[in-house]
């Protein structure tokens, strides 16, 4: 039976690349030689003693194409076209071949809160060619849970492509936020796509604009790839971070811009083996490792790599928040080859970070930051002061490591400074503004920090 099926794979490849292919339109010695090969193959497969033809049309399908228009979806924006979206996912979830899901360009989709679950019984491939549109009115969020709109969960082995656009079309959500306007009530917005439990994932060439609150967040996740994606949203926008990683694995984000109204990029709680490369971030409040810590929690984030990135116009660079009175750890974290142009606090860690209309009181533990290094960070920095390290009492920064950062005003008439508090490390090559940090010896750091692990590329992970 196995070497049956080792045959069946075989003759499907061929049968794949003979049928699906268009009949040439050349001479009748050509089509003679097809004619042949026809012969051939057919002598192949009576050899291996294929089941009934039911079973071998199987072979011949290596994939379905579901277009949502086909399931009664409008397609004009007006309509809510929910229900075509939630008929087309069960027809490919349920599929035992692989699919694709087609949202056709040229129209707008008006899709109300919708979860896309798994477990599928095959690979989908869902083509955003158009454009996904919510309801402006946070009212039709009534009765269902207001963290999410697009929420897939629990569906391995999906990509999201197709150069569509995704359009949360936040700006009531915004114009109610408490941070808008401190008379309203805060309360969550949704998340404009998210993906929880969904392993080996791509997502790749889409515009997402305009999230409720977050535009894209990854919770749970293992083997995610993120590539040429476009994020924007006002730079007054609250909260609208680009991506948010959560508690996620091998992730990598690369090739992508993100101009929003918070982080660009936020990696939180129990997250680790992140590959950030490539991002041009701004506006927006940088690419932050946090917060974490908050209400005593325990949160541990390592094995951070970002490189490649351009900062323009952020509130900050590169950055770690942690909140006074949690536990845990952020360590294994290297910030290399980075650009700031006219960046509020390029470089900060800030161990009282404390996002409360009160001030928040001191504690007496807090989460470790260890082993961070900030490799060829070069730039212009809009705030006098370019590096700060505000670690700890309780729980200090330790093992930092620079090596050729320079980074001066904005402004002609001057100087950058930087600020340090319980932090120890050391530098190489040029370093400025000049460091105000106590320097172990030249060798303690380099052994610790080059501990960053060759992560395994996605593409590999997924084969």
């Amino acid at each position: 039976m196995n070497i049956i099926l080792h045959y069946f794979d075989s003759v499907s490849e061929i049968l794949k690349q003979y049928y699906i292919k268009p009949k040439p339109k050349e001479s009748k010695g050509n089509r003679e030689t097809i004619k042949g090969e026809r012969k051939r193959i057919s002598s192949t497969v009576l050899k291996i003693q294929l089941p009934q033809f039911g079973a071998l049309s199987k072979i011949f399908e290596s994939k379905i194409v579901l277009n949502v228009k086909d399931y009664g979806a409008k397609g004009d924006g007006i309509e809510d076209d929910t229900q075509a979206f939630a008929d087309v996912w069960n027809k490919a979830c349920s599929s035992k071949i692989e699919s694709r899901i087609i949202i056709p360009d040229e129209s707008s989709y008006l899709l109300r809160p919708i979860n896309l679950a798994g477990s599928c019984h095959s690979k989908i491939t869902l083509m955003i060619f158009g454009s996904i549109v919510a309801p402006s009115n946070p009212d039709v969020w009534n009765g269902n849970d207001t963290h999410k709109w697009i929420y897939f969960h629990g569906v391995d082995h999906l990509t999201v492509e197709g150069g569509g656009t995704i359009n949360g079309m936040g700006q009531e959500w915004w114009a109610s936020s408490c941070k808008i306007n401190p008379k309203n009530p805060c309360r969550h917005a949704p998340t404009a796509i998210t993906f929880h439990k969904c392993n080996n994932l791509v997502v790749k060439n889409l515009i997402i604009r305009n999230g409720q609150q977050m535009q894209m967040a990854f919770t749970n996740c293992d083997r995610v790839s993120v590539s040429h994606v476009s994020l924007f949203a006002p730079s007054w926008s609250p909260n609208t971070d680009g991506i948010h990683i959560s508690s996620s694995t091998n992730v990598e984000v690369k090739d992508s811009v993100i101009r929003t109204g918070d982080d660009c990029i936020s990696i939180v709680s129990n997250s680790s083996k992140i590959d950030v490369r490539r991002i041009f971030c701004g506006p927006g409040h940088g690419i932050s490792i946090g917060s974490l810590g908050k209400s005593g929690t325990c949160d541990q984030v390592y094995d951070v790599s970002v490189r490649g990135a351009i900062l323009s116009n952020t509130e900050n660079g590169v950055r770690i928040k942690t909140w006074q009175g949690g536990s845990g750890f952020v360590k294994n974290v290297k910030f290399d080859d980075i650009w700031m142009q006219n960046v509020s606090n390029p470089i900060i860690i800030d161990q009282y970070y404390c996002d409360s209309n009160t001030p928040c009181p001191n504690k007496t533990c807090g989460i470790n930051v260890e082993n961070i290094s900030y490799v060829n960070i070069r730039g212009t920095s809009a705030t006098k002061e370019a590096i700060r390290f505000a670690c700890s009492d309780v729980a200090p920064c330790e093992g930092l490591f620079l090596e050729d950062v320079y980074l001066v005003s904005s402004f002609d008439d001057v100087t950058t400074t930087s600020f340090c508090w319980e932090a120890t490390g050391t530098t190489s090559g040029t370093i400025y503004p000049p460091l105000c940090y106590y320097s172990n010896s030249a060798t303690f750091i380099k052994h610790i920090v080059s501990y960053i692990p060759s992560l395994q590329p996605i593409e590999s992970i997924m084969l």
